[in-house]
């Protein structure tokens, strides 16, 4: 046997230098790769491809400067963690982005260069009750362009992407957008001849805001061409609207256009001398090119999802919230509740090129009824009512490449000596990918439905939201405004991770819950008919308060039949906390023991092996 010609020390020296080099090389290697793995089942650490489309098209350096008060130990934890959060993201963009888009992070304390660079900034902090101030926000700036957002919370997680990316969007392309208005409704508050009297109506709150945020030009219903400058266009109720007017709107959205349109079936808001004619608005040529319809006959009710009114329950009153909205679209994503008067539902599958999403939609307890009937009053709907067990789309999205509308060219009925330009050559197919909006309801922009008003001092009007309407007709318009790739971003998913199988087991025992009160209240409801009949043919009124034996025993068999179903209940109940229990013990026993006992039996297998390879030498 020859002996080692070195001593151990030396050996287990440079043994321990190899595994260190080779440990240095190894993470010089996987990091220069940047190889990364997103295993969420959201894909929450990942950007949407909307926002690398944004970030490909930057030729110019992008600042984001995070504001974020972590060492104020008054700093709410939560914003704490969300901070964190954030800057994870942003570090997604700098990947992302080559390089382009630099990340500066800022702890603005109290009388310190980073809180008055907060404040040059528009981040003004929130105060806190001992008169600090705490920052969570970020500005995005491009040369002397600069977009803030001045506070970021955690119930806006799900649109942190989308606001972050529409920050750098504006930045990179710093010009208002154009958005054309077509609607013969008074939406800008000019003298209407569809306004009764004498008087000059006030402009829509709508209309203040598009007017404050874009460049918003009025198109007039007789326009035989959509400019081509017009960034999106908005389509409001466009009843008796004439082939010319579609056939532009078709020429437009060929060319790449974005168009938010809402269509009505029946509006109990417009004005007397509009209510004559045809019922509703719709696009007639238009839609049925894209595989669409929408019946101006037809209004949703849904027995879930009914408002109240003054006049009662109104099932073609739709008051919609939580699994009617939805929550992976960023237009939609951060609404509560959206009111519909009198609206309507497409129906059809749309054309291959079009890829459809559903933004809002009715519960399986809806049906379609007719509009003049639901006019006539809610509770005759509500007597005569047959779910159809269908979600109805009440409003949806577009994307793709539209088909023509008139694949003959101008329609005959076009003005030869209107104001589409002659020279402007006809297209019969798609130049460029185009989106659309549609709604199925044209009231929910109306003030009396959207808004509160108050009076306030020195004569001015306050206003409030009385829903999301506005908000999500906002969200609609500033999606397609902006670059084309923030219609395609997705909802962000949320961190939140909730016990779904919990809730199911819960769900199930409520379920339960609900068919026993159904069942003790019907045999309530049974036995006052019983004891109300029997009372009936006792005769002369000395014996009004005296029970006769029939119904001592009927009130016997109630008491009974109560104290059985509160027993079954407490069963339920009993059964119910079990489940939850075991479901609880079996988590807490996999997150805690699962992972050391699998590291456990990796050591055992290898100690194993080491001594197998021992004994074989």
């Amino acid at each position: 046997m020859m002996k080692n010609r070195f001593p151990v020390s030396i050996t287990s020296t440079v043994g321990v230098a190899a595994v260190l080099v080779l440990l240095v090389a190894v993470n010089y290697l996987l990091g220069a790769f940047k190889v990364r793995f997103d295993l969420t089942e959201e894909k929450a650490h990942t950007l949407s491809e909307g926002t690398r489309a944004v970030l490909a098209k930057l030729d110019t350096p992008v600042q984001i400067r995070l504001y974020a008060s972590l060492s104020n130990p008054d700093m709410p934890v939560v914003l704490k963690n969300y901070a964190r959060q954030v800057e994870d993201l942003l570090g997604e963009y700098v990947q992302a982005s080559k390089g382009l888009v630099q990340i500066r992070k800022l702890d603005p304390e109290p009388d310190s260069e980073a809180e008055d660079s907060a404040r040059l900034d528009g981040i003004e902090g929130e105060m806190l009750p001992n008169g600090d101030r705490i920052f969570l926000g970020v500005c995005v700036s491009m040369l002397d362009q600069r977009q803030a957002i001045p506070l970021l919370v955690p119930s806006r997680e799900r649109l942190l992407e989308y606001d972050l990316t529409r920050a750098i969007s504006r930045v990179a392309t710093p010009k208002k957008p154009v958005v054309g208005l077509i609607s013969p409704l008074p939406i800008a508050g000019q003298g209407s001849p569809f306004m009764m009297g004498s008087g000059v109506s006030r402009a829509w709150v709508i209309h203040n805001e598009l007017k404050a945020d874009y460049d918003l030009r009025t198109i007039p219903m007789t326009a035989e061409d959509i400019p081509s400058d017009v960034s999106v266009l908005v389509v409001v109720h466009p009843k008796g609207i004439s082939e010319g007017l579609q056939f532009a709107i078709d020429q437009y959205l060929l060319r790449g256009g974005k168009m938010v349109a809402f269509l009505d079936p029946a509006s109990p808001l417009e004005s007397p001398m509009m209510s004559a004619g045809p019922a509703g608005s719709t696009l007639d040529k238009l839609l049925p090119a894209w595989g669409l319809s929408f019946d101006t006959g037809k209004v949703v009710a849904d027995m879930a999802y009914l408002a109240e009114t003054r006049q009662g329950r109104q099932p073609a009153f739709l008051a919609l919230s939580g699994d009617a909205i939805n929550r992976d679209d960023v237009v939609t994503a951060d609404a509560d509740t959206l009111v519909l008067l009198f609206g309507g539902a497409f129906t059809g599958t749309p054309v291959a090129s079009l890829q459809k999403s559903t933004l809002v939609h009715s519960s399986k307890e809806s049906e379609l009824v007719d509009s003049v009937l639901a006019r006539s009053g809610g509770e005759a709907l509500i007597r005569n009512f047959k779910p159809s067990g269908v979600e109805y789309d009440l409003a949806l999205r577009l994307m793709g490449k539209f088909p023509t509308a008139f694949p003959d060219g101008r329609p005959a009925s076009q003005s030869p000596t209107g104001t589409a330009n002659p020279d402007t050559p006809v297209l019969k197919e798609a130049q460029a990918e185009a989106g659309v909006i549609l709604f199925g309801d044209s009231d929910l922009l109306q003030d009396a439905v959207a808004i509160q008003e108050f009076p306030g001092p020195f004569g001015q009007r306050l206003i409030m939201p009385s829903n999301s309407n506005l908000a999500v007709v906002q969200a609609a318009i500033e999606n397609l405004a902006g670059d084309t790739s923030l219609a395609s971003i997705r909802s962000r998913a949320s961190r939140e991770r909730p016990f779904t199988l919990v809730r199911q087991l819960q769900a199930r025992a409520e379920s339960r819950f609900r068919d026993r009160i159904a069942q003790l209240e019907r045999g309530l409801a049974e036995t006052e008919q019983r004891l109300n009949e029997l009372q009936a043919r006792k005769q002369g009124s000395s014996q009004q308060f005296i029970l006769s034996p029939e119904q001592q025993k009927e009130l016997e068999n109630f008491r009974r039949k109560e104290a059985e179903a509160r027993k079954d209940l407490k069963i339920v109940r009993r059964e119910l906390r079990g489940e939850i229990d075991a479901l609880e013990t079996s988590l807490k026993w996999i997150n805690i023991a699962a992972v050391p006992l699998l590291i456990g039996c990796f050591g055992i297998a290898y100690a194993i092996y080491r001594r197998t390879r021992s004994a074989a030498r």
